[in-house]
């Protein structure tokens, strides 16, 4: 259970010449901000506790996008929700990249959803800092639109006007891992537009779900209330227009086994394994009753209170982790997602 939210000010430098603090000088010039042109990080910090945040900056999550300066942690409580600027439509390294954007119409290249959210963690586990006009090693820029252009692996850097181009309108009710929640607020674009991406439902009531986000201070993957903590009715459901039904080998592949263990196959070359899209968050299939049972019979079911499956659930990915760990594997070999070396030795 998450402990109780608890808030704190602070003040970084006044003389910071960012974006986001160019903007509010602009905007809100009576304002303490626009005064002192202090940093939005002024503003109210939202610092999630835990029993060892009892110093300064500890555990901080950012509920809400806000705008951010590198040097600060930054995290903004819900309540009090800072414009957001965003990037404008760009091509990969920004300047430093190709001097020409693709041409309009050129077809777009089909993705997978299990390679979405694999693309998507891979910044998660780099803790990719925010940045409205910083470039990540792979060409895209550090804000919330250039998260998900990396995600659908996308020739440029889009924005939140943009990226619904790329994709079509669906419902709540057809959400699917690697589909986005975009709000994008065309009266005014730098303010409060954003955008996450869809991970799957959380539970049965479909009143929250895992969202993949790019937020001050880095990447973030956390339970979300459906469809965001603020402006909720404005935030509208996406499926991008290159996703593909089936699943590629490069995003089905098993995570490297620890030093000793036996190598994973390259392929699904494995009797009755279904492939690892079927055991994201969000996924709800025979596949994950059959693996929960099998977790029980081996005795890895103790983390299941109801159940096991058909939706995959925390309870499956812990069962899953405990006996990778039990086969001697660490670290990104024992992460709680069955690719084909686990299904097999769980079911040999």
């Amino acid at each position: 259970m998450e402990a109780a939210p608890v808030f704190e000010e602070f003040d970084p430098p006044g003389d910071c010449d960012c974006a986001g603090c160019r903007h509010w000088r602009r905007v809100l010039p009576h304002s303490r901000t626009g005064r002192a042109g202090a940093h939005p990080a002024a503003r109210r910090a939202l610092i999630v506790a835990t029993a060892a945040a009892s110093a300064l900056g500890a555990g901080g999550v950012a509920a809400v996008p806000a705008a951010a300066h590198a040097a600060h942690r930054l995290s903004v409580a819900a309540v009090d929700v800072p414009d957001t600027p965003q990037g404008p439509r760009a091509q990969l390294h920004g300047s430093a990249g190709p001097p020409a954007m693709p041409p309009a119409g050129a077809p777009l290249a089909g993705i997978t959803r299990t390679e979405i959210i694999e693309r998507a963690q891979t910044w998660v586990t780099a803790k990719v800092p925010y940045g409205m006009t910083s470039y990540w090693s792979d060409g895209y820029r550090q804000d919330c639109s250039g998260y998900v252009s990396m995600a659908w692996k996308l020739p440029t850097n889009e924005w939140t006007g943009s990226l619904g181009t790329f994709a079509d309108r669906i419902t709540k009710e057809e959400l699917q891992p690697g589909d986005i929640l975009l709000f994008h607020n065309a009266a005014d674009p730098q303010s409060g537009s954003h955008v996450v991406i869809f991970g799957g439902w959380t539970d049965g009531t479909r009143t929250s779900y895992l969202a993949y986000e790019q937020i001050p201070p880095h990447t973030r993957r956390q339970s979300t209330p459906y469809a965001y903590w603020s402006d909720s009715a404005k935030y509208l459901p996406y499926r991008y227009k290159g996703v593909t039904a089936t699943t590629a080998a490069t995003g089905t592949r098993e995570p490297a086994p620890a030093p000793g263990a036996a190598p994973a196959p390259a392929s699904h070359g494995v009797a009755g394994y279904p492939g690892r899209a079927m055991f994201w968050p969000g996924a709800d299939n025979p596949y994950v009753t059959r693996l929960g049972r099998q977790l029980v019979r081996k005795g890895f079911g103790t983390h299941y209170t109801t159940g096991p499956g058909p939706r995959w659930g925390e309870a499956d990915r812990r069962g899953v982790e405990a006996f990778q760990r039990a086969q001697g594997w660490r670290g990104g070999a024992a992460d709680g997602y069955p690719g084909p070396e686990t299904w097999r030795r769980l079911f040999s």
